[in-house]
């Protein structure tokens, strides 16, 4: 298990154009989200980062789910990790009652241009009054991580999220995230990789 941080994306990057395929059928567009404030989550199934925070997953999801599309991301290479398959997608999002969309970024090219380094890693836009979605937070869900008995609340994420609703400033200083390193697919590593 590799440690690794957030690249911490620059505050204000717009949401990146994107179409990829849902694990349960059909496909997800970024055109298909405008005008919508986004929580996207890279997350895969195997991770013991991203199962240690799959409970307050499911939290945002009731808290937040009317508020803010939810979309989760797995960008993780099938070729060295079939254990990220769509299967094993559906089946983590099935025993966690998760109902929003899982998308699969084989080509890794959302978790590029999002510059993605771990999972877990949230991004939260938030939509102007044209409907450009722009980043407002990206980084840690908590401080909490497997084994550190750091409550497991999602913190530093709700303080965006409540922040981002009440129509009040993000606060600018956010932490990392820190996980598993995402799952290049070989000879597609990108430059801050490694």
């Amino acid at each position: 298990m590799a440690l690794t941080p957030s690249t911490m994306l620059e505050l204000g990057t717009p949401l990146p154009a994107f179409s990829l395929p849902v694990v349960a059928g059909g496909s997800i567009s970024s055109a298909d989200l405008h005008g919508r404030p986004l929580l996207l989550m890279v997350i895969c199934a195997h991770c013991p980062f991203v199962k240690h925070v799959e409970p307050e997953v499911s939290r945002l999801e009731q808290d937040y789910g009317t508020a803010v599309q939810l979309l989760a991301v797995s960008s993780n290479s099938l070729i060295t990790h079939p254990q990220d398959g769509p299967k094993q997608l559906a089946d983590q999002a099935k025993r966690w009652g998760w109902s929003f969309p899982y998308l699969l970024d084989e080509q890794q090219s959302l978790a590029k241009a999002l510059r993605a380094a771990c999972t877990p890693e949230f991004y939260l836009f938030d939509a102007d009054a044209n409907g450009l979605q722009t980043l407002l937070y990206r980084g840690q869900l908590d401080g909490s991580r497997p084994g550190n008995d750091v409550p497991l609340n999602g913190v530093d994420l709700r303080a965006a999220l409540d922040a981002m609703l009440a129509g009040q400033a993000v606060n600018p200083e956010q932490r990392p995230s820190v996980g598993c390193n995402v799952k290049w697919n070989p000879g597609q590593e990108p430059d801050w990789f490694g």
